[in-house]
């Protein structure tokens, strides 16, 4: 019998002005330093909602304040690293934000080691790729509502 399949949820917030998106310098993690990313993103805990969680990771990791209203979902991501470890099987839900109260700030130096806003059409090189998929998804206009990822 093929094990059933179980699945590590996180939310992403990219927080945009314009044309230009918030990104943090991974540092220290263990997976993917040295790559940047969407300023905040976390694992969904024990009896919190995915918004509870973007809402959470964005006051914990940038100090900014989140409504609810003002998340816009972006799309949901199924992704694996094709290993089969449980860990390593994912769905995450990706957010847009625009408004947002407190200027946005590193608070947490020992696994980041930058923020800094880039357009979209210019980002960074590297992106976490399956970050990177969903911001070219939203600089092209045609990112879909569910997409997977590794496949």
């Amino acid at each position: 019998m093929t094990p059933r399949f179980r699945v590590v949820p996180a939310a992403y917030i990219a927080l945009q002005q314009g044309e230009r998106v918030l990104l943090q310098l991974r540092a220290n993690t263990g997976y993917m330093d040295d790559h940047w990313a969407m300023a905040a993103a976390g694992h969904v805990e024990a009896d919190e909602s995915v918004y509870d969680t973007a809402i959470r990771e964005a006051r914990e990791e940038i100090g900014v304040d989140i409504e609810v209203a003002d998340l816009t979902p972006l799309c949901a991501m199924h992704r694996t690293h094709s290993d089969h470890q449980w860990d390593d099987e994912r769905v995450d839900f990706f957010f847009s934000c625009t408004r947002w109260s407190g200027k946005p700030r590193l608070l947490e130096p020992d696994k980041a080691a930058d923020l800094r806003w880039f357009r979209l059409d210019e980002l960074p090189d590297p992106v976490v790729p399956h970050e990177l998929s969903v911001l070219q998804g939203v600089a092209d206009g045609i990112l879909r509502p569910v997409v997977s990822f590794g496949f």
